[in-house]
């Protein structure tokens, strides 16, 4: 096998384990969202706020955590989980009204 057959073969490898994880993380996030969704239909019903700031802060410091010990970039952690608390919110805010 040539050399460009072998980096094909690699590249084709790659591509396939990243559609399995993408699959994942899609199949993951639905299942953390049916769980926030309780969460949101929780708060609603017991008139506490859509935000929760202290645990939002927790879970953060946490991810960072976590992605340092998995030696991925904590910045972007904390991005992908800021934009995930934003979405949950909005739709907690959605429930409220």
């Amino acid at each position: 096998m040539d050399a460009a057959a072998k980096a094909a073969a690699l590249l084709k490898e790659h591509r396939e384990s990243i559609d399995r994880l993408d699959a994942i993380l899609v199949f993951t996030l639905a299942e953390r969202f049916k769980h926030t969704q309780g969460v949101g239909r929780l708060k609603a019903e017991h008139g506490l706020p859509p935000s929760d700031p202290t645990r939002e802060a927790r879970q953060i410091e946490r991810l960072e955590r976590l992605a340092e010990e998995a030696r991925l970039d904590p910045e972007f952690a904390k991005k992908f989980l800021n934009f995930i608390i934003s979405e949950v919110i909005r739709h907690h805010e959605k429930l409220q009204k």
